[in-house]
């Protein structure tokens, strides 16, 4: 019989990332994110329960992370499940946790973490969008030096020289 152990979540991280490293000298850090659920109540009020998952990042992904993320920033995690089991003092215990193989920062850049956009936009910024273009005005360059082409609304838009 085949198995398949894939998890893909989307939520906010509930505490800063503390960073460390195993003797061989591999980075790695255990996390928090909180996945909200919103449902409709028998009396039809709306209820948010939220679900605190651990999980853990290894290698770049946990040097990015403790880098670029701070509690409440949002992120998507892909990896497996894994659990773990101990005993202390004669009790079985165990722990479900996720693995993570893939991370994805979500929302815009302001400061040093990946706060959530504003409630009223709904656009994505890159680093690259944020380098070439910034938030105000920029010099009028001409196609081929651009770093990326807009995509919408921005700076450069207007240009007839967009080859799509």
């Amino acid at each position: 019989m085949a198995s398949f152990n894939r998890v893909i979540l989307v939520g906010n991280l509930t505490r800063d990332i503390e960073l460390r490293y195993i003797p061989s000298g591999q980075a790695v850090s255990d996390v928090t994110i909180a996945v909200n659920d919103r449902r409709k109540t028998a009396n039809g009020d709306w209820v948010e329960e939220p679900c605190f998952v651990d999980v853990t990042l290894w290698g770049r992904n946990a040097e990015v992370a403790s880098e670029y993320l701070s509690k409440g920033s949002p992120v998507l995690i892909e990896g497996r499940l894994k659990l773990d089991r101990w005993e202390t003092d004669g009790q079985k215990r165990s722990k479900l946790r996720v693995i993570c193989e893939k991370m994805q920062m979500l929302g815009g850049r302001s400061g040093s973490g990946g706060s959530p956009p504003s409630s009223g936009s709904s656009r994505q910024h890159t680093a690259e969008y944020e380098s070439s273009y910034g938030s105000g005005e920029h010099e009028q360059r001409d196609a081929g030096a651009r770093d990326a082409q807009p995509t919408g609304g921005g700076a450069g838009y207007e240009d007839p020289n967009i080859p799509f």
